[in-house]
């Protein structure tokens, strides 16, 4: 089998491993545009879609928030589905700088798959795309809970030692946005991480030792990541990883779950990293 060469693989390692792993698509906007649109006009031969919505997250609700995690079982079918064996090796990728991919990526990660998020996403693709929807046979997986260790409750964030980031834009941590956010603010004592701030230019993520001082503040400590849904915090926990920065959780919640609870506190204003 295939190892990956870690959490994040270059679009030349893929374009030479492409047979050997199961790539998936998981373009998605905020903005309403379709994701699986943009997948039939053209994505990386053998690809297939997975809906943020419907597939990698469970219902949404106010108590849980935008995009909670899906049961264990549902999670398991919908794999099994698209043809991702137990041992599979998955490569993730979208357009966004693997600000989507990586959310796919850490659920991978918490169930012990190997996985890994194409960097800088297809725009990084040198080859042919396609249009043909690939012929998968759908395999039986077994189910396997979410380690706790690896995501956070409301609770369990109020409460933490470790350090919080905010993924959000640092516009959206310190003032909200009304389109989409409950109220106005961040969780008090969050430090301001957007996503954006891994990546180059080129929409790739950052140097090591860059993402390393970034995140200086969580080494030794932990971190728990969030933003608006729980999505897009996974790309600073796909930072953190590359930077080498242990015990790190998830807080799927976030500000959609967070915010819309009235006996939570919220903080206003600017924190540096």
């Amino acid at each position: 089998m295939t190892e990956l060469p870690g959490a994040v693989v270059s679009a030349e390692w893929l374009a030479e491993h492409l047979n050997d792993v199961r790539v998936v698509d998981v373009r998605w906007y905020l903005d309403g545009r379709s994701g699986r649109a943009a997948y039939r006009e053209g994505h990386i031969p053998g690809a297939v879609w997975l809906d943020i919505d419907a597939e990698l997250s469970g219902w949404a609700s106010p108590a849980a928030g935008r995009h909670p995690l899906p049961l264990p079982e549902q999670f398991a079918a919908v794999l099994g589905r698209v043809g991702i064996a137990d041992e599979t090796p998955v490569v993730a990728y979208d357009d966004a700088g693997g600000s989507i991919a990586a959310r796919l990526w850490w659920m991978l990660r918490d169930q012990g798959q190997p996985a890994a998020v194409l960097d800088g996403g297809i725009q990084a693709w040198q080859g042919e795309v396609s249009t043909e929807l690939p012929d998968v046979s759908p395999v039986q997986r077994r189910i396997r809970p979410w380690h706790p260790e690896h995501f956070a409750s409301a609770d369990e964030v109020a409460a933490t030692n470790a350090v919080v980031y905010d993924a959000r834009t640092a516009e959206r941590y310190a003032h909200g946005d009304p389109a989409i956010d409950p109220r106005p603010g961040h969780i008090p004592g969050a430090h301001s991480a957007p996503w954006m701030a891994n990546l180059g230019g080129d929409e790739r993520l950052l140097p090591r030792d860059v993402l390393r001082e970034i995140y200086s503040a969580a080494d030794g400590r932990g971190a728990v990541a969030y933003c608006g849904s729980g999505v897009t915090a996974c790309l600073d926990l796909l930072a953190m990883e590359v930077a080498g920065i242990q015990d790190t959780a998830l807080y799927a919640g976030s500000w959609s779950q967070w915010a819309s609870d009235s006996g939570r506190p919220v903080e206003e204003g600017v924190r540096s990293r």
